[in-house]
């Protein structure tokens, strides 16, 4: 179900003095109306019941609420309108969880602020978000104009390439969804996942990302001396695609900087090499949407990875409104 913003869980430090220089993310952030222009968009997705289904632990729901406590006190910058476009919430219905009535309302919840020419930042949530995400997109382009079918690249930052064949939607198999959907509409698929790790995914996983044509790179080849080969994949990648759905799942990040996710990641990607990946899609001119997935408060320590998932969504708003 659909919720509009409630604008009270915006909250922070108000450093008067400073005049507008000092301002923060609370001070900001306006609710979505009818009238507002073009700016970034935010939208919770409360959900865990894919991430239940994938046997993973709980709690996720509860992530864009966490996310937005911490993007609350930071300082913004350059950012001209950012606007909380509310919540889309998975609700338990009489034939089950509510998962695929929640990823088609949050499909359409992002088509209709791509047409308003909106950038839309999902606020997860699991990362069953994606097929959700994917589908806005999706939505919106097929709007367009016939023509030849539409190069759209999906960037993953993930330790899971979330392929996974099974009965049943879950937070395991939106990529697979998503690919099916691109050969239903007779569309390429084009997928990059980088952060792969080797004890993460099964070898029928590896074999179906090789079927599928998916770019992806391992966790052990980003460390910091790998940094700019990494960039170079993703950048080779960026330059064969036209519109770009790009997703970071926090679980790529090592555990014990984000520990609050439902598979805490035993090795990881540090933060100095996902950051200029941040910066290199904001910079492609092509980011369409994006969203952050997988924050778990319940098992988060100190909010350390609501930390890192707001530090994720404002460098990501900054890098793109100092391009725009």
């Amino acid at each position: 179900m659909y919720y509009v913003a409630d604008m009270n869980r915006w909250q922070g430090r108000v450093d008067a003095a400073e005049g507008p220089a000092g301002r923060r993310w609370h001070q900001v952030v306006e609710p979505l109306r009818a009238d507002s222009p073009p700016g970034i968009a935010l939208v919770g997705f409360a959900s865990d019941a894919g991430v239940a289904r994938n046997h993973g632990r709980a709690g996720a729901r509860k992530g864009p609420q966490a996310i937005r406590a911490m993007l609350g006190n930071m300082p913004v910058r350059h950012v001209a309108h950012i606007f909380d476009a509310g919540d889309v919430v998975c609700e338990p219905q009489a034939d089950g969880d509510g998962l695929e009535t929640a990823q088609h309302e949050l499909s359409t919840t992002l088509a209709g602020l791509l047409e308003r020419r909106m950038l839309p930042i999902t606020l997860g949530g699991g990362h069953e978000m994606a097929f959700g995400s994917f589908g806005g997109l999706a939505g919106h382009i097929a709007a367009r104009p016939a023509g030849s079918p539409p190069r759209i690249g999906i960037v993953n930052l993930d330790a899971h390439f979330d392929l996974r064949m099974d009965t049943r939607a879950s937070s395991g198999t939106p990529f697979r969804q998503i690919a099916e959907d691109c050969q239903a509409r007779g569309w390429p698929f084009h997928y990059c996942c980088m952060g792969v790790s080797a004890f993460a995914n099964t070898q029928a996983l590896f074999e179906r990302a090789d079927e599928l044509g998916v770019r992806w790179r391992a966790d052990e080849d980003m460390d910091i001396t790998q940094r700019a080969a990494a960039l170079a994949q993703l950048a080779g990648f960026l330059d064969e695609v036209d519109d770009v759905y790009f997703t970071i799942c926090l679980d790529v990040l090592p555990g014990w900087i984000a520990p609050g996710v439902s598979a805490p990641a035993a090795c990881g990607v540090p933060l100095d090499v996902i950051e200029p990946l941040v910066d290199l899609v904001a910079a492609s001119g092509k980011l369409r949407l994006a969203d952050i997935a997988e924050l778990n408060p319940d098992h988060d320590i100190d909010n350390r990875t609501a930390r890192v998932a707001a530090r994720l969504v404002a460098r990501l708003v900054e890098r793109l409104a100092a391009g725009a």
